[in-house]
Parts: C-alpha cells; sequence; structure tokens
C-alpha cells in the first residue's frame, strides 16, 4: 500500500524540480549577451515507479509514478560544429595575416602616385633628355642632380618604410607567441580546474564555456584539433574531461615532433609551450628558422598550417634551404636587384662620357653593397662637389655635345639581367608592383571567402548554443505554470489529508 503522503512528494519533487528549470532558465536570459556563453538546460529524469521489482515487492496491478527530478543542467552544443567553426577560423586567419601585412606594403610601395618611385624615375629620365637638348646650362645640371637625389631618396624611404614595416611584423610573430603560450597555459589551467570538479559528479559548464572561447580564439592563431579525454571518478556521463589539443597541417593530419605530441596534454595536466627562434634573436628583422614544441623542433612545417600565425611568418620572413624567403624579404632583395643593376649601367654609361672639363670615368651613383642597394643609394661626392662633373657628353667632350645624356636618358629602355629575368628596369619594377598587386587582391579575396564560410558555420552553431529570449520566455511561462500545477496539486491533496485526519470518525456524534 502506497503511504498516505505518497501525491505530496510527487508534488514537491515537481515544483524543486521546475524551480530549478526557472533558476536555469534565469541563468540563461542573464547571460544572454555574455560572450562565449553556451544556454543551458535541465534534464528532467522520471524517478523510480513504485514499487520497485524484487522478489518481495507487494503484489501490485501495475507501478505508480513517484514525480521527477532534476538530473542534470547541460550545455546545448554541438561539437561538431565547434571543430568545423575552428577549422574555418584558421584558413581566415592565415589570410587575414597575409592580407594585412600585404596592405601595409601597398601602403610603402604607393602605386601608382605621384610620390613613388615610378614617378621619381619618369621625372628623372625627363631631366636628362632636357639636359641633352641644352648640355651646357647649369639649370639643367641642376635640375638633373636634384632628380637624383629624389629618386635615390624615393628607394631609401621606400627600402627603409619596408623594413621597418617588417620589424613591426617581427614584434608582432613575437607578440602572438607570446598569446599563443598564454592561451594555451589558460586551457591547461582550466584543464586542471575541470579535472578537479567532473570526478565529484559535477559539471562545471561555465568552466567549459571560457575553455571553448579560448580555443576559439588559439584556433585564429593556428590551427588545432581537439581530442577530450575521459573523465575520472563518479563524472557525470555529459562531463566533456580535459583537453588535448593538436597542431594539423593543411590536410588536417597531427603534425608535431616525432609522434605528433600534444600542445596540452590533458591527460597528464601538462603544458608544451610554442617557442619560434629567429636567426638572431636581437635583430627582429632577420627570419624565423624554427618553431618549437616543448623543446621539439617541428621546423618548417609551421609553415603547412593554418592560421594567422604562418601568415605572419610567410611575410615576414623564413629560411628557405640557407637562404631567406618571404613577402618582405622578397620585396627588398628585388629592390636591392633593381638598384644594383640599374645604377651598375647607369654608372658604365656615366663614366663613358665627360663633364665639362672633359675628364671621364665619374660615377653618378654609388651605393654601399648590393644586398643594401636601395637603402644605402646616393648621389656619388663627385657629382654633389660640381655640376660641371655630370658626363652629358661624349668621350671627345666637344662643346654643346649632349649625346652622352640622351644615352643616359636611354638606359631606361635597355634590357638588363634581373636575376633569372630579362627587362627594361621600368617594366620591372612594374612587374613587382603588378605581382604585389595580385598578391593582395588573392588575399583578400580568400580572406573574404573564408570569413564568409567561417561565419556560416558560427551562424549554424549559435542558432544552437546561443540564448534566444524568445524562447527562453517561452520556457519561462512553461516552467512557472508547470510549478504553479504543481502547488495546486499540494493544495488538493492537503484538502484530501484535511478530510481524513480531522473530519474522519465524527459521524453520529
Amino acid at each position: 500500500m502506497t503511504s498516505t503522503f505518497h501525491g505530496l512528494q510527487t508534488a514537491v519533487r515537481g515544483m524543486t524540480t521546475h524551480q530549478s528549470a526557472l533558476n536555469t532558465t534565469g541563468h540563461n536570459i542573464s547571460n544572454a549577451n555574455t560572450e562565449g556563453y553556451t544556454r543551458q538546460r535541465v534534464n528532467f529524469n522520471q524517478t523510480e515507479a513504485y514499487p520497485a521489482a524484487g522478489r518481495n515487492a507487494p503484489s501490485k496491478p501495475g507501478q505508480i509514478g513517484t514525480g521527477v527530478e532534476a538530473g542534470s543542467v547541460q550545455r546545448v552544443r554541438e561539437h561538431y560544429l565547434d571543430d568545423q567553426f575552428r577549422g574555418e577560423n584558421a584558413k581566415f586567419g592565415y589570410w587575414d595575416g597575409k592580407h594585412q601585412a600585404l596592405e601595409r606594403m601597398e601602403d610603402v610601395m604607393n602605386e601608382p602616385s605621384e610620390e613613388g618611385i615610378s614617378q621619381s624615375m619618369d621625372e628623372f629620365w625627363n631631366s636628362l633628355q632636357d639636359l641633352s637638348t641644352n648640355p651646357e646650362d647649369s639649370g639643367n645640371r641642376s635640375v638633373v642632380r636634384q632628380q637624383g637625389h629624389a629618386l635615390a631618396e624615393a628607394f631609401n624611404t621606400t627600402s627603409d618604410s619596408l623594413k621597418s614595416n617588417q620589424r613591426d611584423l617581427g614584434n608582432q610573430i613575437g607578440q602572438a607567441e607570446k598569446d599563443i603560450n598564454n592561451m594555451l597555459r589558460e586551457i591547461d589551467e582550466l584543464n586542471q580546474q575541470i579535472a578537479s570538479v567532473e570526478p565529484n559528479g559535477f559539471l562545471p559548464n561555465d568552466l567549459y564555456d571560457k575553455r571553448d572561447q579560448v580555443v576559439d580564439e588559439l584556433s585564429e592563431m593556428v590551427d588545432v584539433e581537439v581530442e577530450p579525454e575521459e573523465s575520472k571518478g563518479l563524472a557525470d556521463e555529459l562531463a566533456e574531461g580535459a583537453y588535448n589539443i593538436y597542431l594539423l597541417d593543411q590536410d588536417g593530419n597531427r603534425m608535431g615532433p616525432g609522434d605528433p605530441d600534444p600542445i596540452v596534454n590533458g591527460a597528464n595536466l601538462s603544458f608544451e609551450e610554442m617557442n619560434i627562434e629567429f636567426q638572431d634573436e636581437e635583430d627582429n628583422r632577420s627570419p624565423v628558422t624554427d618553431v618549437q614544441i616543448g623543446g621539439s623542433s617541428v621546423g618548417d612545417q609551421i609553415l603547412d598550417v593554418n592560421g594567422k600565425l604562418t601568415g605572419m611568418i610567410e611575410a615576414y620572413g623564413y629560411t628557405d634551404d640557407g637562404g631567406e624567403a618571404g613577402l618582405y624579404p622578397d620585396m627588398l632583395s628585388d629592390l636591392n636587384e633593381m638598384v644594383s643593376t640599374f645604377v651598375d649601367e647607369f654608372n658604365e654609361q656615366h663614366r663613358e662620357g665627360s663633364g665639362l672639363d672633359g675628364e671621364t670615368g665619374r660615377n653618378f651613383f654609388t651605393y654601399e653593397s648590393t644586398e643594401d642597394a636601395a637603402s644605402s643609394l646616393r648621389v656619388a661626392a663627385e657629382i654633389e662637389d660640381s655640376l660641371d662633373n655630370i658626363a652629358a657628353a661624349g668621350p671627345d667632350g666637344s662643346s654643346g655635345d649632349g649625346s652622352n645624356a640622351l644615352e643616359l636618358a636611354n638606359v631606361k629602355d635597355e634590357e638588363l639581367e634581373f636575376g633569372d629575368s630579362t627587362d627594361d628596369v621600368q617594366s620591372f619594377y612594374e612587374g613587382l608592383i603588378g605581382q604585389m598587386a595580385v598578391n593582395t587582391s588573392e588575399a583578400e579575396q580568400m580572406r573574404g571567402n573564408a570569413e564568409n564560410l567561417r561565419d556560416n558555420v558560427d551562424h549554424r552553431r549559435q542558432s544552437t548554443s546561443s540564448v534566444s529570449l524568445d524562447e527562453e520566455m517561452t520556457n519561462l511561462i512553461q516552467f512557472q505554470h508547470a510549478y504553479n500545477a504543481a502547488a495546486r496539486n499540494i493544495t488538493a491533496i492537503d484538502e484530501m489529508l484535511e478530510r481524513v485526519i480531522n473530519n474522519m470518525g465524527i459521524v453520529g456524534r
């Protein structure tokens, strides 16, 4: 026989369970605008029916329900969409880092414009042509020297600005290294906190949210895979466990030294630090030579990883077969090759001509080394000393001869050897600018595509995990009515008990 108070207990369970649901709904509403928050729900479980199965159980035609209880408070989250989001976020980070570096490079090159190298070269050629028509005019000679200064300064400024941007990019890589390590360290600490809570049967949902938010931020810097570890002790079946974090290459394969080692190992609760090594640690323009995880090298494999870190390293510069490669090193190298090749040819032609004093063999430009030609380009000291030393005339130095000035102006159209290619200096420079524009356009397009894919996945993810105030208000009304109904049930049972306790046995008195 069931207890007289059986229905009362069932109603009380209904009230307490729906009160838990109301509290969770209020928690969701309060965190509707909290970044990284995942909505939660109370899982309702039927309590064990009466009587329980057993050999000594009383004979009953059937079991009677005993009500409901709040089983667990669970996050509503789809981990498959998390994995998709992080993969797309890494691709976006890679192209975003590359695009930002190329945009800054475009700002430095400033082409086409009236202040760029191309305009300075045109004005320099024009001044030489003007000099060829009136070679003895000091005004024309002064303009040639002044335009030579302007051209040298244009190369100097461009080269120095590229180096400055490269230094800034090196500083950003150093900061990215610190940020990545801080995020890994934070994930490791969250792993430890979660591992201390789960064995007691609790679900630390807020810690889960914080950890997933950090992993999302990490995924923009490097492409990662999350592998949960099985929870220990008396953990709830919904417990998510500690995270192992692995680096992934562009094919989605785990990478690392030897057998792929996790960056953060949740099982052993150990933290593996990422360390970026430069060729010269004191020179933040020296190339990246290695990336290490926990003291073990992953070498140039880091270039196979999507993420903003790789995009920045590819732009900044890295060692490749003993040399230096990257967007900025390549541009600086091409500029230096352009300057040294052009100046060598220009000086050779200038040495063949003679100044107003009839002397030959003078250089017009000078630079310190081929590796730093653009930054060190100057007008030669002999030209600085006297305008008469500009070799506008041919070797014989006859009065009114401007033939060599015309030959100097024609250097711009001569086919020169630039590494493996043959081109005139203007076309070579236009090729550099064109390739830079193509690279920037590609990076911008790929960045936009990756951003759209990432946002689409995030939209699907948020439609599952984020708080909908309309839905929460509906739940609030639903749970409130259920709570009120359970309270009304208690009132009805109370009236029944009042009848049994106070009004039975008084008939006939």
